[in-house]
């Protein structure tokens, strides 16, 4: 399981989504804190994209709901964290993304092992970046890779 953080889901901003699924009144959408405004709601990936998933910093936690990835980086899945944003607690850092990208048990790794992805580890700056559509930039430079050097067809140096 993956989640993309470097795709805006242009439909849908926060606090329309937290009227949606009734965390908080339409009225009170425009009272958000500046926190939760901030909060960027992602195309996480193709697969069920209509559920959530609050990737966060892991200043917040919720136990047998928190997911700690790496990095200081967290997965919530759970309603609560919404209502804690909401109301201006909840982490320091979050993005909320609707969906997941999935693979068959093995295919990830074999795509990897064919050279067929570029990876870089996780930080902060990366999945919280208030701007996402540089994400893909940001992450090519911490590979040390110019765009332009990029090939559509995978191999082996």
């Amino acid at each position: 399981m993956g989640i993309v953080v470097n795709q805006p889901a242009s439909h849908i901003d926060f606090g329309e989504l937290l009227v949606q699924l009734d965390v908080l009144p339409a009225s009170d959408r425009i009272l958000l804190p500046p926190r939760a405004g901030n909060v960027k709601v992602l195309k996480g990936g193709p697969v069920e994209t209509g559920r959530g998933f609050v990737l966060h910093s892991s200043d917040y936690f919720i136990e047998n709901s928190t997911l700690p990835i790496d990095n200081g980086i967290c997965l919530t899945a759970s309603l609560d964290i919404l209502k804690a944003i909401a109301v201006g607690g909840g982490p320091a850092s979050a993005v909320l993304a609707l969906g997941y990208a999935g693979w068959a048990p093995g295919q990830l790794e074999n795509e990897i092992q064919a050279n067929g992805w570029l990876h870089c580890p996780a930080d902060p700056e990366l999945v919280f970046g208030a701007v996402v559509e540089a994400k893909y930039d940001l992450a090519l430079r911490k590979l040390g890779v110019h765009p332009g050097m990029l090939s559509s067809e995978a191999g082996h140096a």
